[in-house]
């Protein structure tokens, strides 16, 4: 991966418990590996998701990307009118800004700060990343037990009145063979999984990343095999918020280093992204590190030209991008960047409608440690 557009690899606990050990195993209090997974591309199945980012890439882009900048639902958060600008992009992430986002118990982060309250990056990482609220990914193709897990979630969330935030990682190709290979096996099985994926969601609020990477990096498929897998995302769409009407579900933008927003938002449009009946907007940036200021400015420009109902709107995954993307544009655990903005739902700004981290900071793409698992010197760096 080359040029403005990042490609972060994720690897993910949902699809394959992943637990941190340390010296007792073996290894340095620097490593962590998969508690269940047989290896990195491996998806089985633990009895709860926990959050974090799938068993391969999750933000994959072309070799040379464009760099540029109806029904009334209830909403996760206000939306004021237009400001100028974010607010700063780092800064100590609180909880307090969070209060209403679910934060899930079990994940590689709270693994490791849990059995090692000694270390001195401890206090550093607790604070600054474990104690705030993340995605929770589904990525593997498992029918028999999606609807319980999803549920598992969606109802500790209701039962803190918080928003659980899901990520359905299991479309047909996905990542078009790449790292991050895999899902349902075509999509008529991929329809019947968001029928049970959908099962699971209740009748509270939650918010649904739909399928990462699917309509930013679909230019590997035919025509046909495009307009199929678009026709699915929109049914998934609408098949979940048949089933929870409070289901708030955003479709893959990309990020402001890919695509041009005219050019995106017609694949959204194709993908169903602009239909009350499917969407409630788009998200943008996952798992990657461009500026909060770079995304709203674009996600905006795509929301224009998307068209749609006026209450359409984006969430940002801002998780790693408080210090931009690198100028080189390394994907692969760069140096020097830095957590950004803590997840909100009351960003201020006008038509986004929230700051998420759906990358778990500290989780590595693969260079500072395994694809995916947690690496404490990775996360201390980012956090500090």
């Amino acid at each position: 991966m080359v040029a403005a557009a990042s490609v972060v690899v994720a690897v993910g606990t949902v699809t394959g418990m992943l637990t941190a050990l340390g010296d007792d195993d073996g290894r340095a209090a620097d490593e962590a590996r998969p508690g269940t997974t047989a290896s990195p591309r491996t998806h089985s199945e633990p009895g709860t998701p926990s959050p974090a980012a799938p068993t391969t890439p999750s933000h994959s882009a072309p070799p040379s990307p464009t760099a540029t900048a109806t029904a009334t639902r209830k909403s996760p958060g206000p939306r004021p009118g237009k400001t100028s600008e974010p607010p700063p992009e780092s800064g100590p992430p609180t909880t307090a800004a969070a209060t209403r986002l679910y934060r899930h118990p079990d994940s590689q982060v709270l693994d490791w700060t849990r059995t090692h309250p000694d270390d001195p990056r401890q206090d550093v990482i607790a604070s600054r990343i474990a104690g705030n609220p993340a995605a929770v990914w589904f990525a593997d193709h498992s029918p028999a037990t999606v609807t319980a897990r999803v549920r598992a979630v969606t109802s500790a969330g209701a039962a803190q009145s918080r928003v659980p935030v899901l990520v359905p990682y299991a479309i047909p190709d996905r990542d078009c063979g790449g790292h991050s290979e895999g899902g349902a096996p075509d999509l008529d099985a991929y329809d019947a999984w968001i029928d049970r994926f959908a099962a699971g969601l209740g009748s509270g609020e939650v918010i649904v990343v739909l399928e990462p990477d699917s309509v930013a990096q679909s230019a590997c498929l035919s025509a046909g095999e495009r307009a199929d897998r678009f026709a699915s995302l929109a049914r998934a769409g609408r098949v979940m918020k048949d089933a929870d009407p409070a289901a708030r579900v955003y479709y893959d933008a990309g990020h402001s280093g890919w695509h041009a927003p005219a050019e995106q938002a017609g694949l959204l449009r194709q993908a169903g992204a602009a239909s009350a009946d499917s969407s409630d907007g788009v998200f943008s940036n996952v798992s990657n590190f461009h500026t909060t200021a770079d995304e709203v400015a674009y996600d905006r420009a795509v929301l224009d030209a998307l068209g749609g109902p006026e209450n359409l709107g984006a969430v940002i995954d801002t998780s790693r991008n408080g210090n931009g993307a690198p100028p080189d544009g390394e994907w692969c655990d760069p140096a020097g960047r830095r957590i950004g903005r803590s997840p909100t739902l009351n960003t201020g700004m006008g038509r986004i409608d929230a700051y998420l981290w759906v990358k778990l900071p500290g989780e590595s793409d693969g260079c500072k440690g395994e694809p995916g698992t947690f690496t404490p010197s990775y996360a201390y760096d980012l956090a500090r």
